[in-house]
């Protein structure tokens, strides 16, 4: 079959690869779209921190935003997978020590991450998966959407972190894939919702998600708000969300810098702040299959541009535009 192989930094392109076998518990799936993200870009350049920590290294597969169809089963799996149109988590726990048996997988210190750590991703025309990772889409979900649901997890977890809901004012910082879906995650959640930006390049498709204010670099937001949310990857960012916050308000960081963010602890402490970390998207998955099913978040608009498998190369070191979305998917059928 076809994948996308990084084989080392600015190094990518398409190569034959064996297919996947099943083993136990496992299937293998028929990969209908997937996403580039960001954590693929820095696989690409080789800045992914997992490099320098010894947690990932060359050559890698990437590929960890997908949806399919199952086309194969291992021994002992449901014959009820078979044909079944899934997507699935990209945090693969050991299954076994404390943090998996209280159900923190994601944070599993010996954890293998689909298409970023120790498992072969998904922009490919096949990828394995543990059945237990599976989640089955609705027909209300198209293959555009359905790839969708892992950031979107991710938002709907930053949303939850910042208790969003009715009367809460939050801000966003980035107008990216997971700000947007963020916001509109807690939009619908009931919460009003304001933007961070650079530039005002997004300040419309920032409103189809939901946001009723929109801030730039060069007119910064005049309020405070009841929590803050930084989607950036501005090592500057963490300290000026701090600064945003209401006394006894939350900060949510799920973006994450190439350097050091420094803060200043007292900000947290003068300001009785509560500070949350967003890492992965596990417990957000099937909550956002539910508001994308639902019609409650309409993701669609994320991915402005569908291109081939022959094309991923071009797409991951951003030489195609992402047109009037954030996103490139892939099609391997295309």
């Amino acid at each position: 079959m076809r994948a996308l192989v990084i084989t080392g930094p600015g190094l990518a392109r398409v190569e034959d690869v064996e297919e996947p076998t099943p083993g136990a518990g496992q299937v293998v799936v028929d990969v209908r779209r997937a996403g580039i993200c960001g954590t693929d870009v820095e696989l690409l350049t080789g800045q992914l921190a997992y490099f320098a920590q010894g947690k990932t290294g060359f050559p890698v597969r990437p590929g960890h935003e997908w949806c399919g169809v199952v086309s194969a089963l291992g021994a002992g799996v449901d014959p009820g997978w078979l044909g079944a149109r899934v997507t699935g988590d990209t945090m693969l726990g050991c299954g076994h020590c404390p943090r998996c048996a209280a159900g923190r997988g994601h944070v599993c210190a010996d954890r293998r991450e689909v298409g970023i750590m120790g498992w072969p991703g998904a922009l490919a025309e096949k990828v394995l998966v543990r059945t237990s990772s599976l989640y089955r889409l609705p027909g209300t979900i198209d293959d555009r959407a359905g790839a969708l649901v892992e950031p979107g997890g991710n938002g709907w977890r930053a949303a939850t972190a910042a208790q969003a809901g009715p009367g809460k004012r939050i801000l966003v910082c980035g107008p990216g894939t997971i700000g947007l879906l963020t916001t509109a995650f807690a939009r619908a959640m009931g919460a009003e919702v304001h933007i961070w930006a650079l530039e005002r390049d997004r300040e419309d498709l920032a409103a189809s998600f939901g946001a009723s204010g929109y801030w730039t670099a060069g007119d910064p937001p005049p309020l405070t708000y009841d929590a803050v949310i930084d989607c950036t990857d501005d090592h500057q960012m963490p300290a000026a969300a701090l600064g945003r916050a209401e006394p006894a308000g939350r900060v949510v960081y799920i973006g994450i810098a190439g350097v050091p963010s420094p803060i200043d602890s007292r900000d947290l402490v003068l300001g009785d702040l509560t500070v949350v970390g967003i890492l992965g998207a596990s417990a957000g998955l099937a909550p956002a299959i539910e508001y994308y099913a639902g019609g409650r978040v309409d993701p669609s608009r994320i991915a402005g541009v569908t291109v081939g498998l022959q094309d991923a190369a071009e797409a991951l070191a951003g030489k195609i535009s992402t047109g009037p979305g954030t996103k490139i998917h892939i099609d391997p059928c295309a």
